[in-house]
């Protein structure tokens, strides 16, 4: 049986951490950033965990399960 081919779209965009847990980044930070405050857009930097009920999906996308 061949090799599971990785979602390359879906391993851009998460990171899966040493101990299993699932990040992502916080969307709305690409353009339109004049008319948004600072304190949100120091927000957007900072990562995020996916839920749980997306958990299993992912991580089976990205290849890690």
């Amino acid at each position: 049986m061949p090799k599971m081919k990785t979602r390359k779209a879906i391993a851009k965009r998460v990171k899966v951490t040493g101990r299993g847990k699932v990040l992502r980044a916080r969307p709305g930070a690409g353009h339109l950033k004049s008319k948004k405050s600072p304190k949100r857009l120091r927000r957007f930097r900072t990562t995020k965990a996916v839920s749980k009920a997306f958990e299993r999906q992912v991580k089976r996308m990205a290849g890690e399960a």
